[in-house]
């Protein structure tokens, strides 16, 4: 019960006085170097909440189902650090492949986009 009211207080003053959330990610694009299909890919999206109420990642969208994403579910304090982790499976993926992860949250800019390419080699 305590932390549901201090989660409603955080809440509360994030909302009730203007402040606002916002993302600075060192990168918003990654290139993956060549693989071979079959691997499976990892990356993790460095960011800092810039803004001045905490962040909440609602939710983040993929295109295809062999993109997969996993992301803080607390809230993540002004000036504090965390990331996004992405996994691309690539099997049955061959040639030029572009994904686009669409970040909802409570963040000024929303949703945010972040973009990963590969080019992913045929296996024999």
């Amino acid at each position: 019960m305590k932390y549901l009211l201090a989660f409603v207080l955080l809440l509360n003053s994030a909302l009730g006085f203007g402040q606002a959330a916002e993302f600075f990610f060192e990168e918003t694009e990654f290139k993956f170097p060549k693989t071979e299909e079959g691997e499976y890919l990892k990356h993790n999206y460095v960011f800092k909440n810039v803004g001045e109420a905490p962040l909440f990642i609602k939710n983040i969208k993929v295109n295809c189902m062999c993109t997969k994403t996993k992301f803080p579910m607390r809230p993540v304090p002004p000036g504090a650090t965390d990331s996004i982790q992405v996994f691309f499976d690539t099997k049955g993926k061959s040639g030029y492949q572009i994904r686009d992860l669409k970040v909802f949250s409570n963040a000024k800019e929303n949703p945010k986009t972040l973009r990963f390419k590969v080019h992913v080699k045929k296996s024999k």
